[in-house]
């Protein structure tokens, strides 16, 4: 299936307040934004984050702003539904969201999934999703704790993936996909044959991490005509000086060896001149079938420089200083 699918698509944690309380001006700013820098933008969202509350702020800003509801598309990873806060704070990833009114459930399952979907449409208000995957299954499996429990979750899963086959035959939305931390999980589907038209990989392949069977499954899903979205390409922002390494704060008393590579790695992007982010985001569409990254902030001012990551080309003799320094695979067979 043509997905066609821009080089970028913008990532909306940043409207559910990850890891801050993003003022709301900041928030209009971010999504004026989205529209000026690319023609017919396309935003991924979740019920996940904020609990519902960036998909609201993407229904809400884009009609404030006078969007025209063609004029944009929207892919909503499904999962996680809102539901009253009962408690002092949310009880579903504790100090990763902030300023909530509610919480949310997790809820995987043929009929769950299209609860979420539907909820997510109407927090959406005029605007609807195009694009549907199931969100973070690998976290949904990994939380059996018995093999039984472990066989009935998967079955959830699969379940999920015959309730959004269902929306898609039925015109409902315009693509099914799958949005994983763990690409061993998208590998599973994939050879169950779950008929995916897009999958999303999370801090899978970044400059830093790409192992041999991660570009191997690539090439598979390429060859099945399978569309693939790369994402988390900095390791949540460390790989370009931030604090936090795959959704984790690390130090460089507990991670050393990540300290020193990423040392290394700035040091080489400043005498080449080469911006990290452009060189981490160019790696990441480097190998056949990536079409577009993923690409989240929460400066409006950074939109641009991240729209421009994706489409400025990288000096050959930079990959080559990468992997004489040992940064970058010697073998790696796409640069």
């Amino acid at each position: 299936m043509d997905l066609s699918l821009p080089p970028i698509i913008f990532g909306s944690s940043a409207l559910g307040n990850l890891y801050e309380v993003v003022p709301d001006g900041t928030k209009r700013a971010i999504v004026a934004q989205w529209i000026e820098q690319q023609d017919q933008p396309l935003i991924d969202s979740a019920g996940k984050y904020g609990a519902g509350l960036a998909l609201e702020n993407i229904g809400r800003l884009l009609k404030e702003l006078g969007v025209d509801p063609r004029a944009v598309r929207i892919s909503n990873k499904l999962g996680w539904k809102r539901v009253p806060l009962t408690a002092d704070e949310p009880t579903f990833e504790k100090g990763a969201w902030f300023g909530l009114e509610h919480d949310a459930e997790q809820c995987i399952s043929h009929d769950g999934i299209l609860e979420c979907h539907e909820q997510g449409n109407e927090l959406l208000g005029d605007y609807r999703a195009e694009l549907v995957s199931v969100h973070d299954p690998d976290e949904y499996l990994a939380a059996a704790d018995t093999e039984a429990d472990a066989a009935a979750r998967y079955e959830d899963v699969l379940g999920a993936y015959r309730a959004l086959a269902g929306l898609r035959e039925a015109g409902e939305v315009g693509g099914v996909g799958v949005g994983s931390k763990d690409w061993r999980v998208i590998r599973r589907l994939f050879a169950d044959g779950v008929p995916l038209d897009w999958v999303m990989l999370a801090n899978s392949f970044t400059l830093l991490t790409h192992p041999p069977e991660v570009i191997d499954f690539l090439a598979e899903l390429d060859a099945a005509g399978v569309t693939i979205v790369n994402s988390a390409v900095f390791n949540a922002g460390f790989l370009i000086g931030g604090r936090y390494f795959d959704y984790q704060i690390i130090t460089p008393q507990s991670h050393p060896q990540l300290f020193e590579w990423r040392e290394r790695f700035l040091a080489l992007c400043k005498v080449h001149g080469i911006s990290p982010a452009l060189a981490c985001c160019q790696f990441a569409l480097s190998p056949p079938g990536v079409v577009a990254l993923a690409l989240n902030t929460s400066n409006p001012k950074r939109v641009a420089e991240n729209v421009a990551c994706v489409r400025e080309a990288v000096p050959a003799g930079f990959w080559q200083a990468l992997k004489d320094e040992g940064l970058l695979a010697r073998d790696y067979p796409h640069l």
